[in-house]
Order: C-alpha cells, then sequence, then structure tokens
C-alpha cells in the first residue's frame, strides 16, 4: 500500500509535509541552556484505514507533528537527548522533541518513509526481529536495512520477540524467567547487530512494562538506556533505564496535545 494511493489527500499533506523541514535546525543555533521541554513520541502504525487504536492516519501524524512546531518543539535525534541526559553534551532546543516508532510495521517502509521522504526528519525505530520477514504486517530485512542506510531512521531493540514480562514471570520459575529475559534481550540486540551492521545499545520495553530487575538484566545484556510508555517528559532526573515516551494515537487531538505542552511546562527540575 503506498501512501499515494492510501489518502485523497495528498496535495494536502504534501504541504503539511513542507512544515516539517522547519522542525530540524542545527544543533549550534541554540544557546546552550539547563533546562528543556523535552518530549518523546512513540508511533506503531499508518494507514488511511484506522484498524486499531495504535493506527494512526497520514494527516493526523502530521498535524500532530505541525502542532508541537507552532508551539516551539524542534525535532531532534534521540541520541542529543541521550547525551544531554547524561550531562555529556547540551546542544537541545529549549523545546526538544523525539520520534520514535515501535514494532516494525511494514507502514513504516510504505507509508512514514515515502511521506517523510522530501524532507527528512530523524526517526528511531524500536525493532522486536522475531517479526521481520515472517509476520505478514511487518517489513523485510531489506527493507529494515534500506531505512537504516538512509541515515534518517536509527534502528533499536524492543526485545526478541515481544513479550509480556509480567504474564511471563507468573509463568515461569524465577530462575527460568531470568534466562527468558536475557534471552531475548540477547537474541534481539545480537540479530539487529547481525543484519543491519551498527551498534544496539537502546532498549524499548514491550507494553511499558519494566522492573529493577529487567534494568539489570539489560544492563548486564550492554544496553545503555531503556524506553517506557510512561507518558510524561524527559528530565535529567528521569531513569536512564527506563525514559518516558507518549504513546501517540488517532484520537490524540488538541485537547490531548496540549496536556502535553501543560506537562512540559510543568516538570521542569
Amino acid at each position: 500500500m503506498s501512501f499515494r494511493r492510501c489518502d485523497k489527500g495528498w496535495r494536502a499533506l504534501t504541504v503539511l509535509v513542507i512544515t516539517l523541514i522547519l522542525l530540524v535546525q542545527p544543533a549550534d543555533v541554540y544557546a546552550q541552556s539547563s533546562s528543556h521541554d523535552v518530549l518523546i513520541l512513540v508511533y506503531h502504525r499508518f494507514s488511511a484505514r484506522e484498524t486499531d487504536s495504535t493506527t494512526v492516519r497520514p494527516q493526523t501524524f502530521l498535524a500532530q507533528i505541525s502542532f508541537f512546531e507552532e508551539n516551539g518543539f524542534r525535532i531532534v535525534p534521540l541520541s542529543d537527548v541521550l547525551a544531554w541526559h547524561a550531562g555529556v553534551q547540551d546542544n537541545l532546543p529549549p523545546r526538544a522533541l523525539v520520534l520514535t516508532v515501535d514494532d516494525g510495521h511494514r507502514s513504516v517502509y510504505e507509508v512514514l518513509w515515502p511521506m517523510l521522504k522530501a524532507h527528512p526528519v530523524p526517526i528511531t525505530l524500536f525493532i522486536y526481529p522475531s517479526a521481520i520477514s515472517n509476520a505478514s504486517y511487518a517489513m523485510k530485512w531489506d527493507e529494515l536495512r534500506t531505512l537504516a542506510g538512509t541515515g534518517v531512521f536509527d534502528v533499536q531493540s524492543h526485545t526478541y520477540w515481544h513479550p509480556n514480562f509480567k504474564t511471563e514471570r507468573k509463568r515461569l520459575t524465577p530462575e527460568a524467567y531470568s534466562r527468558f529475559a536475557h534471552d531475548q534481550l540477547h537474541r534481539s540486540r545480537q540479530r539487529l547487530e547481525s543484519e543491519l551492521k551498527h551498534p544496539v545499545r537502546l532498549l524499548a520495553w514491550p507494553f511499558g512494562i519494566y522492573d529493577w530487575q529487567l534494568e539489570n538484566i539489560a544492563r548486564d545484556e550492554g544496553y545503555t538506556n531503556g524506553f517506557s510508555l510512561d507518558a510524561q517528559p524527559v528530565t535529567p532526573r528521569a531513569n536512564p533505564m527506563a525514559l518516558p515516551r507518549y504513546l501517540m494515537t488517532q484520537r490524540c487531538a488538541t485537547a490531548c496535545l496540549r496536556g502535553m505542552l501543560r506537562d512540559a511546562q510543568n516538570h521542569h527540575d
């Protein structure tokens, strides 16, 4: 399914796409500041037809991003936020926005990438490798390699097959559960690095489920940062193994977006 076929309002969407170019600015044009509004968004699927709660129409996606641009946010790479959070470097704009997409749905390649190709913005993809080239809804490895090769998409881990860790903890003995969690994190990182030939150090927790044991296992397996679904801004004191993200849906309209702005303004350390 191509983006041109999935929506008749192509011209209107093109106008909105153009606004995205304004969201990416050279880092050195901003003075360093100890205080930032930092939001990380997470998307899943893109389609003109809403098939589930995490499917977002292209027009909605562009309208959501335009809302943030109109309110002073600029899209930055996730790596810039991590450097700021770690206290290594602060080159963030006063209001920074990060885009992430979980799972590896084929609409990332078929809809999102064509939509943004003229005016790329940095996006981090969190992938669970068991689905790639296997599940009908997922991308192929060649498609994922193409995206990774653009310099626009950074591909990181979402475990190996997206388990519900709460369910697995109840099902398994403590020893078996620990082995299971290690295996999920190890196999995902190993497969992604093997297929894409770049380091994988970031992990998005499936269903946003994490705890101290999983955080320690992630560190043991070589991950430096994890990402949750805790729906709040990122602050310097945020847990590096569970940095919060906002789950974006088709129904997140003006009131929802304004709530995120209020959150950002109220969460300065």
